[in-house]
Parts: structure tokens; sequence; C-alpha cells
């Protein structure tokens, strides 16, 4: 960050947009995207639709609300990314028991496969995103994204 102890009094602070939180936010999950293309051995397989399938693998078949909250992606970015794994056959639709309106999205045994051979590669992702940082600053670094992400905290 650049120093600003020793400005004058009612002199205009300096904004620099690369020192800003978000910047630099935007910048390391850009790092993080490319290191996961480049590790993960499914070049058609995103980090959204990783997540997604990793979300009904970890939680059984979701509901999309469900998938909402479990992955934080927005409603209308969730939907493209099941209807892009579904003609994959990555993952199977039905309508819900007790709410035929209501779709829930399951793993298909394709699905499942390609999430247990592909958790290896994506753990090796966080391990290269942070492999600048020694072990006490990956658990600052994890424990302050949580802390940021935290919506009870509000």
């Amino acid at each position: 960050m650049p120093d600003t102890t020793d400005k004058k009094p009612g002199s205009p602070v300096t904004y620099d947009f690369s020192e800003q939180v978000g910047h630099l936010l935007r910048k390391a999950y850009q790092r993080n995207m490319a290191i996961f293309q480049q590790n993960i051995g499914n070049s058609q397989l995103t980090a959204v639709q990783f997540i997604t399938l990793c979300a009904v693998h970890d939680h059984g078949p979701s509901s999309l609300s469900e998938l909402i909250k479990a992955t934080a992606v927005d409603q209308a970015t969730i939907r493209g990314i099941v209807e892009r794994l579904q003609a994959r056959d990555l993952i199977a639709l039905k309508p819900a028991q007790h709410d035929k309106r209501k779709v829930i999205v399951s793993l298909t045994e394709a699905g499942e496969q390609l999430v247990r051979e592909t958790q290896p590669h994506a753990a090796q992702v966080s391990e290269l995103t942070m492999s600048r940082l020694n072990p006490a600053e990956r658990v600052a670094m994890l424990y302050l994204l949580r802390k940021m992400v935290d919506e009870s905290a509000d």
C-alpha cells in the first residue's frame, strides 16, 4: 500500500486502483482460474461447473435453490450450468416428489466418476494458487477470506 502518512492536511487522497481490495481479489481469482484450467485435466470443465458437481456430490440430490445457496452462483447462471452439465450426461434432472414444479439435480454415474477423478487435481489447484504463501499465511488467508464472506457476521 502506498504511504500516505506524510500527506498535508487537506490534500487529496491518492486513489490507486491497483491497491484496492476488489482489484487484488479479482487478480487472485484470475490466477486461480488460470491454474484451474491448466491443472484440472478436463478442458471442457469450468471451475463453476466443478463446484456445482461437488455441491451435488456432497449434499446429494438438490434443488436449484439449494445449489444457489451452496455454490453462491446466481439463478440465471446456475440454470445454464445445469443445462450444460445435463447435456454432457453428468447430471440428471427430475421433478421433486412433493412439488412437481421443483427440479431436483442429481449426479449420473459419469458425473460421480468425474468428481472422484477431478478432486485430487482441484486440491492441487488450491495448493498452487497459494504456493507463494508460507503455512501461516495460508491459514491467515483462508481465515480472512471466510471472515470477509461470512454473512452471519452482518
